[in-house]
């Protein structure tokens, strides 16, 4: 087993599209919250009647809003640096290293046999996933609209996530092929 490392690419969870938009959404929420609370008095606005801050004779409510969504900015931040997959490419093996107890999977190329690179649906969320199994297909995912789907001799499909799609699918397909 040669340990000379042809590709290798870092995903961090921090990057994917669907968690970003929840961690925005909530921190949106918690604003305007706090702005709510600072500005307590009922209003009407194109036909909606928006209400007084409900909780006006507890001091101080609303800075918990705010202090919520500086919180949740900066886990946001913080989880760019999240290494959620590993992928490394030796010459007849991939490794898939997840993030802290989750154990690395070794996949041999020499029992693959196709090697495709393919493109996500449109319109589907996809959370990050870790050594899914899902109906025969096994997923890694953090980021990116395209994939690289192998399948083995066992039937067994392995679908890898990347944001540089073109050069893994060049690398492993060029392993496969001369093996």
């Amino acid at each position: 087993m040669s340990e000379n490392t042809l590709y290798t690419e870092k995903q961090y969870l921090g990057h994917n599209k669907v968690s970003i938009m929840i961690r925005m959404m909530l921190a949106l929420f918690c604003f305007v919250g706090y702005y709510w609370s600072e500005n307590p008095k009922a209003i009407e606005v194109s036909g909606i009647q928006i209400r007084a801050y409900p909780i006006q004779h507890i001091p101080n409510s609303g800075q918990v809003f705010f202090v919520l969504g500086i919180l949740v900015l900066l886990i946001s931040a913080s989880l760019v640096h999240v290494l959620h997959i590993q992928t490394r490419v030796y010459t007849d093996h991939i490794i898939l290293d997840g993030f802290w107890s989750s154990r690395k999977v070794k996949i041999d190329l020499r029992n693959i046999h196709t090697v495709k690179k393919l493109r996500y649906k449109k319109n589907t969320l996809r959370r990050p996933v870790y050594n899914l199994h899902v109906k025969g297909v096994i997923k890694f995912f953090t980021s990116g609209d395209e994939f690289v789907e192998l399948k083995d001799k066992d039937g067994l499909i392995y679908r890898i996530g990347s944001q540089h799609p073109n050069e893994l699918f060049k690398i492993i397909n060029h392993q496969v092929n001369n093996s």
